[in-house]
């Protein structure tokens, strides 16, 4: 068996050697360009096909070239897909009282193959400025999309203004979080405002008066991580102990962690042919709580070396003030209703995939021991766990994600026509999906052991961007902030 620090020592090794090469081509967007030597993997769950050649001109995917490119880059060895759309992230000003530069997070995201975000209720005035510069190329960036969080209302009408005010000030769309589920008065007026004025909605849903069909039957678009699935499948209320505060994080996840269990099966089933047929998508985000079934895993993920802000490792540490740090008292009976809680929910995600219905991938990086971008690529994993192919995983990552946006028609697929957003990767994800980390995977070619490279090209919009670069320009700001020289942000 290899070990996590040898597999470590045999990518610094060979990160070295590729940067003893002559420099990669990074950070350009050419008039046109050759991607040859290619297995392709459309993201539609059709077979990959190839080797074979793509080509784009003015950051868009063409079926021909119809004059000598400007540039050509060999992909020999690797399989060429659509970058990944994360429908749940989050860009973080602060974590534990420490500033963190928006790059770091934008840089990790684009070297982990994540060409697309949808922030679900970050600062609105610093992401207004970052998708602006973003879209003008200002700014090392993938596209971002801002679903704003709307908070808690006193009044249907203030919640219409409300809506009104997030479309005239350049929402995407709204995230519908507040402590509590929305009454069912305030959820209608908001979903029903919405609608008329054309704003997309998401919503993390908490325990309140209100479950998932409420949502679904007033008009909600998407619903984050599982909560008020299981809970429109109860037979009465959760068995929550007399003691039990909403307010407490700890207790709250921790009975998070027996909900599935409490749910009617019968029930649940017709709850999920019901978002299915009011067309309502998932985004599970099965990353972010993962921690809870394996603590020691979570704590000692190998990426937290070179990669984990020091703001975000002192964030995860124990400690009810800082949002998704519950792992207070937890002990191992948590951790084995957990597991059960993963096998009920990934059941219920095949129930609801084989039903119809339209499954994301989101990562919620940022809280509970999950890093951006790494979240991503551990979502594809839990995706197959649950027991889909990986051309399925993939689709859930590629296609799947711009249509919940409604940009299917603008990326997500390897087509003609499309934006190039793709990735270059060393290896064939759909034999192991750990190709797609920056350290690869190891792999056994003619009786020799041979580790892939991960990642080799993230193109967003026709943008060449070479990810050992980026990664390494993360290590740089990592280590700056170690050291107390962290850049100024560039929000």
């Amino acid at each position: 068996m290899v070990s996590v620090s040898t597999r470590f020592l045999a990518s610094a090794l060979l990160t070295a050697a590729i940067s003893a090469q002559a420099p990669p081509y990074h950070g350009k967007r050419p008039a046109s360009f050759e991607i040859k030597n290619v297995h392709v993997i459309k993201g539609d769950g059709t077979p990959a096909y190839g080797p074979t050649s793509v080509h784009v001109r003015d950051g868009k995917i063409v079926a021909d070239a119809t004059e000598r490119p400007e540039v050509v880059l060999d992909g020999e060895g690797c399989w060429l897909m659509p970058g990944f759309v994360n429908t749940h992230g989050h860009i973080q000003d602060t974590a534990a009282g420490i500033a963190i530069s928006s790059q770091y997070i934008l840089k990790l995201w684009l070297a982990c193959g994540i060409t697309t975000v949808r922030d679900n209720g970050g600062t609105f005035p610093k992401l207004l400025r970052l998708r602006q510069r973003a879209a003008a190329l200002e700014i090392v960036s993938p596209r971002l999309l801002i679903y704003r969080g709307f908070g808690a209302v006193s009044d249907a009408q203030q919640a219409r203004e409300r809506v009104q005010s997030f479309k005239t000030s350049g929402a995407d769309g709204i995230k519908l979080w507040s402590n509590q589920s929305y009454d069912l008065d305030l959820l209608t007026a908001i979903l029903d405002e919405a609608g008329k004025v054309g704003l997309s909605t998401t919503a993390h849903i908490g325990v309140g008066s209100t479950d998932a069909l409420d949502y679904a039957r007033a008009g909600l678009r998407c619903i984050e991580h599982w909560y008020g699935v299981p809970d429109a499948a109860l037979d009465g209320v959760q068995q929550f102990p007399p003691e039990f505060s909403y307010s407490n994080e700890a207790h709250r996840f921790r009975y998070a962690g027996r909900l599935w269990r409490e749910a009617n099966p019968d029930r649940l089933q017709s709850v999920l042919e019901e978002l299915v047929q009011r067309e309502v998508a998932w985004s599970p985000t099965l990353a972010i709580y993962e921690a809870s079934r394996d603590v020691q895993r979570a704590q000692t993920q190998p990426w937290f070396k070179d990669y984990g802000h020091p703001a975000l490792l002192k964030f995860f540490l124990p400690n009810l003030e800082n949002h998704g740090s519950y792992f207070i008292g937890w002990t191992s009976a948590d951790e084995a209703f957990w597991k059960e809680n993963y096998r009920l929910w990934m059941n219920a995600v095949r129930a609801f995939a084989r039903a119809g219905g339209l499954v994301t991938t989101g990562e919620d990086a940022g809280y509970i021991y999950v890093l951006h971008g790494f979240g991503l690529l551990r979502e594809l994993e839990l995706h197959l766990e649950a027991g889909f192919h990986a051309l399925d995983v993939i689709q859930h990552a590629t296609w799947n994600g711009a249509r919940v946006l409604g940009k299917e028609m603008e990326f997500g697929r390897v087509r003609p026509g499309l934006s190039a957003d793709l990735l270059v990767v060393h290896g064939n994800p759909l034999d192991n999906l750990k190709v797609f980390y920056p350290d690869g995977a190891s792999r056994l070619v003619a009786g020799k052991a041979e580790q892939t490279e991960g990642i080799r090209w993230t193109i967003k919009n026709g943008t060449i961007y070479h990810a050992p670069t980026l990664l390494s320009e993360v290590r740089a700001l990592v280590q700056a902030a170690r050291d107390g020289k962290a850049p100024r942000d560039d929000g």
